[in-house]
Formats: C-alpha cells, structure tokens, sequence
C-alpha cells in the first residue's frame, strides 16, 4: 500500500474514531455487550432487524481509536444488510484484517481502511469486537462477548 492510500486509510480511522456515526442505544432493539480484556474496550451494540435485514444498528462504549473506529464504519456498512450478508461481510473483513489482504469477491467499501490492522496482530482484537458482539445481539445472546 503505498503512502498516500495509508494516509487516507488513517484519516478514515481519525474521523470515525473522534466522531463515531451511529453512537447511541435504541430501545426495543436487540443488545449485546462486549469487552477486551487486554486494551479495555467495552462495546454495546444495539440492532433493530426487520424481515430477517438489518434495519438499524448503533453502538454505544468506549474504546481505542481501532475499536470505536471499526464499530462506527460497522454501523454503516450493515444497514440494510440481511443476517447472511452481515455474516459475510464479517468472515471477509477478518480476513482482512487477519491478512491484510482484501477480498475480491466483494467491496469493503471503508472497512477495507482496517486492512493495516493485521500489521499489529494485538489490534486485530479491538477491530473485530463490534462485530463479535453484534453476532450475539442478533442471535440474542445474553451473556457478554469478550476477545479472550
């Protein structure tokens, strides 16, 4: 990747993580909470579905940069998704950041910024709790998602 798409990509990262989208708590919506242990993110997702689609999910917590970041850019990208294509943007995005290569199959859109993530293997931790913890909310889970 070369430096000015890096310099983008932390941009993003910047923005979302000082002035996350989608940060608040929704009544009748579904819920989850989730914590990493090892930097001290907490995240509470909240997902309305409607249909078997995603018709509004938000965040609530406190975080690093990556965390807040990828749960902000998280709330965007799923809105409207149905749960099977939720799945699938979750299984590529690990990947991404797991492997720091992006999937051709299909467009990340801004979650392909989380791709410099797998530089920094402790931090692929604090990208993929959001989504973690949005897998419980949907499926109803009661008990908190934690990364250990």
């Amino acid at each position: 990747m070369n430096d000015e798409l890096k310099d983008l990509y932390q941009e993003i990262i910047i923005e979302h993580s000082k002035r996350p989208r989608n940060y608040r708590s929704q009544e009748s919506a579904r819920s989850a909470h989730g914590y990493n242990p090892l930097c001290g993110d907490q995240v509470e997702i909240f997902v309305k579905m409607n249909d078997g689609r995603v018709e509004d999910v938000s965040f609530q917590g406190s975080g690093c940069a990556i965390s807040t970041a990828s749960a902000s850019v998280m709330t965007e990208a799923l809105k409207g998704k149905t749960e099977a294509e939720a799945e699938e943007l979750f299984g590529h995005f690990h990947d991404l950041v797991t492997s720091g290569e992006e999937s051709d199959e299909l467009d990340l859109g801004k979650l392909a910024v989380f791709g410099g993530v797998s530089e920094f293997p402790a931090r692929v931790k604090c990208a993929t709790l959001c989504w973690h913890t949005l897998k419980a909310a949907i499926a109803g889970k009661d008990q908190p998602v934690t990364t250990e």
